[in-house]
């Protein structure tokens, strides 16, 4: 009987307590530097310049029999 009785005064006691106390609120997270279609757009180049360089690379392999110079 004696347990019960605090819990209930306890209980009681949050019940009156929880609605004043108030979090603090985080602070908003910073912007982001870049969102990452810069990256996206760098890659993308390099991508191209490296297909660009193995094909001329195989492309005289694949016209050996033509001569145009």
């Amino acid at each position: 009987m004696g347990r019960a009785l605090v819990l209930a005064i306890l209980a009681l006691v949050l019940v009156f307590v929880t609605p004043y106390v108030e979090a603090q609120s985080m602070a908003p997270a910073p912007a982001p530097a870049s969102d990452g279609t810069s990256i996206d757009q760098g890659i993308a180049y390099l991508l191209m310049i490296v297909a660009l360089v193995l094909t001329y690379l195989i492309h005289p392999l694949d016209a050996s029999s033509y001569h145009f110079f």
